[in-house]
């Protein structure tokens, strides 16, 4: 393994999203967000290592950018709260924006990062 600037942000991705996957173990729905958020730190971690093939890259992104659409309309009644602090904190059933909010950011920053891989992939 090289050290070369991109290895080093895929090891960063790597780390980060398989602490974002165990955080998700304690969540009421843990095995999907575990599942992507560990895949999206998986392939981070072996692009290191070994070429990713770049249409599997395509599909989960796409994948992860459609599921976001669906949180999206949360989003946007987030947008229009006073208080953006309650993103930070616990989950409140009566406000289902909240936790559709902290899903949708959490599905772009699983994209973000495979379009980086993908832009790195040759």
């Amino acid at each position: 393994m090289k050290f070369t600037k991109t290895n080093i942000i895929k090891a960063f991705i790597f780390i980060i999203f398989i602490l974002f996957a165990i955080v998700q173990l304690n969540d009421p729905d843990p095995i999907h967000w575990f599942t992507i958020y560990a895949l999206v730190g998986i392939l981070s971690l072996v692009s290191i290592y070994k070429q990713i093939p770049k249409i599997l890259i395509y599909i989960l992104s796409i994948f992860l950018l459609i599921y976001a659409g669906y949180h999206f309309l949360h989003f946007l009644n987030f947008l229009q709260i006073e208080d953006k602090q309650e993103l930070f904190g616990e989950m409140v059933y009566e406000k289902p924006y909240l936790e559709g909010t902290r899903e949708f950011l959490g599905l772009i920053l699983a994209a973000a990062a495979l379009i980086f891989l993908l832009k790195k992939t040759k």
